[in-house]
């Protein structure tokens, strides 16, 4: 019979290690720890809606202070007074001077050659002067058919004056009984023939007078409206040499030298460089507040200038508005058409204003809310805003001061009430 190991084997005693004992309760205690530090965090993060990462977030802090509104945008340097000069009649254009000559006022740029003119205007004085001749003797028949019709009258004044006597005479005879009544009855037919000659002749001559002033008016009335036209082509032939309005200096040339234009063709254009304005492009949420007037700031060229705004554009074009801002107190020399310059429009300044920083949060929530944090979480609070500045806005209701408030990045929360933000 073959024997087994069971007389060989004995019963071991395993002692309890007092080193892994005190392993196990010291993980015990750690887990405790643990347990009680997470259980406010995980308390919260079951209490809010979501969770967020302030990594992805921005935040400020509500104060109250000194509340300045206004716009700042870079500019372009433009003239006041720049006005482009246009061909007054067809022709072949000699240009006088260059791009960039300094010009004054009055100076001749350019000469339109317009032979066609010229020789219309040779022919409208012509015209004028035979219509002073006209003119002329028409005076000499009305003041010659006058002395015809005064001659005729002061004839009658005679005739009358002789008819008179001659009755009278005729009338004395009579009653002496020197002749007979058929001689008095003729005399007397004649005078009565001599009084109503004498009253046409008066008549004749008053309207010989008005007919006789009234062809000399039309004849003056044509002259005159000749010697206008003859004017007005003297002015028109004047202006074939293009004249600088203002001085200053030449712009752009529009036309090459020799061209030939028509009426009203560009020809070049000059900058008065003594009104100078600086254009800015306002948002059209800005542009409602801006007024002429209003002061402002123009830097650049480490150059700081006050300014006032000049002109507001009445349309927008790409949701902004130009605006125009001169120089307070004369023009600086050393600046160029088309040079950029920064400006700053002041709206409006006020003090002990609640404000914070202007974030993304207004555009997001269209000021109806902000969520402000406290202990980790963010809870959107319904608020009231008023006007912006461009880092700041002006709260009116909902927040106070000090509170922390998410500015930037609240589209990551989506609506939500509560959100935590964790680390």
């Amino acid at each position: 019979m073959i024997r087994d190991t069971s007389a060989q084997d004995r019963l071991v005693e395993v002692k309890p290690n007092p080193r892994k004992k005190l392993m196990w309760i010291g993980g015990a205690i750690a887990a405790v720890v643990v347990v009680g530090f997470f259980i406010p965090g995980i308390a919260r993060l079951f209490s809010a809606d979501s969770s967020v990462s302030a990594s992805r977030l921005a935040f400020a802090t509500v104060e109250r202070g000194p509340f300045v509104r206004d716009i700042a945008a870079e500019g372009q340097v433009v003239a006041a007074v720049s006005p482009t000069l246009y061909a007054t009649y067809g022709g072949a254009v000699t240009l006088k001077v260059h791009a960039g000559d300094t010009v004054k006022k009055g100076q001749v740029l350019a000469v339109i050659d317009s032979p066609e003119l010229v020789n219309k205007l040779a022919q409208e004085e012509s015209n004028a002067d035979a219509m002073e001749v006209d003119y002329l003797s028409a005076q000499v028949n009305a003041r010659t058919k006058q002395s015809e019709m005064q001659k005729a009258d002061d004839n009658a004044k005679i005739d009358e004056i002789t008819a008179a006597r001659d009755y009278d005479r005729y009338e004395t005879a009579y009653k002496a009984g020197g002749v007979p009544e058929m001689d008095v009855d003729k005399a007397k037919d004649t005078l009565q023939k001599a009084k109503i000659a004498l009253s046409h002749a008066q008549s004749d001559l008053n309207l010989n007078n008005d007919s006789g002033a009234f062809a000399v008016r039309a004849k003056k009335l044509a002259h005159d409206r000749q010697v206008l036209l003859v004017q007005d082509l003297r002015r028109q032939v004047d202006d074939l040499n293009v004249r600088s309005p203002v001085d200053g200096q030449v712009g752009q040339l529009f036309i090459a030298e020799r061209a030939t234009v028509a009426k009203d063709a560009q020809l070049l254009s000059v900058i008065d460089l003594s009104a100078l304005e600086v254009e800015v492009k306002v948002p059209e949420s800005f542009a409602r507040d801006l007024a002429v007037g209003m002061g402002g700031e123009i830097s650049g060229n480490d150059n700081t200038w006050k300014g006032l705004v000049s002109a507001i554009s009445p349309e927008v074009v790409n949701g902004e508005v130009a605006a125009r801002v001169r120089f307070e107190g004369g023009t600086p020399k050393q600046l160029r058409q088309n040079q950029r310059l920064s400006v700053r429009i002041l709206l409006d300044q006020r003090s002990n204003v609640l404000t914070v920083q202007r974030g993304s949060f207004v555009d997001e929530s269209g000021g109806s809310y902000a969520y402000v944090v406290h202990d980790g979480i963010a809870t959107k609070t319904p608020i009231r805003v008023g006007e912006s500045s461009i880092d700041k806005v002006e709260i009116l209701d909902g927040l106070k001061e000090g509170d922390n408030i998410v500015i930037s990045g609240t589209d990551n929360f989506k609506g939500a009430q509560r959100v935590v933000i964790s680390r």
